[in-house]
């Protein structure tokens, strides 16, 4: 029932995730829809309150939860606590609690001190948690899932900025056309330095990826118009969106 009450979660707050999901074998679901149920909960923590200690409060329960799984001692009475605890490891907890350190920015409104700030967010945000997907569902060589993670989680940044903006967020060091386009480069830089590397994800894990399915067009969107972002214009048409993730999902997360 806990793993029933992750889908729903999933499919009522992050969609392309649930898309994503139900696209894996049947046993990689049981995997992770708890992972993306948990970043569901984690990353409205900051948003549901304008309290931001009540806000520290909520990361702060989430990463208590993560030290009773990865200490081995039954953790505390949630849905998704119980879906979780049937599948993470020590280091995948450790990985998720450095997830939830990184939200701590989305409580604040102040901006990124700099590059390495931001990239460290987009690593530990999107990176922490499809590399632990990808690690729990069988594979190895971590390197090119985090640099995959990396642009897609810029690209969804992207995506956001309308409305961080809108809640007084500055997610941008520099907001200029010429800063977003730096931006989208440097991810798709990384992001095509992963299709590169696509031989060495295995077949068991590539599901992990597939919610990464609008990186690609997302970014290439951004090269050719960076203006795109501030217009809050990014993305495809639903047909189009449809027929992307098919092919994506059949054929190749690369696509």
């Amino acid at each position: 029932m806990s793993l029933n009450a992750c889908a729903a979660l999933v499919e009522k707050a992050d969609p392309e995730r649930f898309r994503a999901a139900m696209a894996a074998p049947v046993p990689a679901r049981k995997i992770l829809f708890p992972l993306y149920a948990f970043n569901v909960e984690v990353a409205r923590a900051p948003w549901v309150t304008k309290e931001p200690m009540i806000a520290e409060m909520r990361l702060q329960w989430w990463r208590d939860a993560l030290e009773e799984i990865a200490g081995g001692v039954k953790p505390r009475g949630h849905e998704v606590v119980d879906a979780l605890a049937d599948v993470l490891d020590v280091e995948g907890a450790k990985l998720l609690d450095g997830l939830i350190a990184a939200r701590r920015w989305d409580i604040y409104s102040d901006p990124f001190e700099d590059q390495a700030h931001l990239d460290s967010y987009i690593d530990a945000t999107a990176g922490h948690l499809m590399t632990t997907a990808a690690r729990l569902l069988g594979q190895g060589d971590l390197g090119m899932v985090a640099d995959f993670a990396y642009g897609a989680g810029v690209a969804n940044l992207f995506r956001a900025i309308p409305d961080l903006e809108e809640r007084d967020r500055k997610p941008l060091l520099d907001g200029s056309e010429a800063g977003v386009l730096a931006l989208a480069q440097g991810a798709e830089a990384r992001l095509a330095r992963a299709i590169t590397a696509r031989r060495q994800i295995s077949a068991a894990a590539a599901p992990a990826l597939f919610a990464g399915y609008l990186a690609r067009p997302v970014l290439r969107q951004i090269r050719k118009d960076p203006g795109k972002v501030a217009r809050g214009a990014l993305g495809l048409p639903p047909l189009r969106e449809n027929l992307r993730f098919t092919n994506v999902a059949l054929r190749g997360w690369w696509r």
